[in-house]
């Protein structure tokens, strides 16, 4: 999953909970999932921003060439 699916995910998940009338088990699992996308989309931005440093790196080596 990308990250724009994740967010797309987390924004559903996060107005079913603004929104919808849930029981509190409905509203922990809700919270979990959303949880569970943060997780991910953390893990998405990390590795954009580990491929970003690798071009900033070979750029600067480049450079110096």
């Amino acid at each position: 999953m990308n990250l724009e699916e994740i967010m797309e995910k987390l924004e559903e998940t996060v107005r079913q909970m603004e929104e919808e009338k849930l029981t509190l088990e409905q509203s922990y699992q809700r919270f979990s999932e959303g949880m569970k996308l943060v997780q991910e989309g953390n893990k998405a931005i990390d590795r954009v921003e580990k491929k970003i440093q690798i071009l900033m790196e070979n750029e600067g080596e480049e450079d110096e060439a």
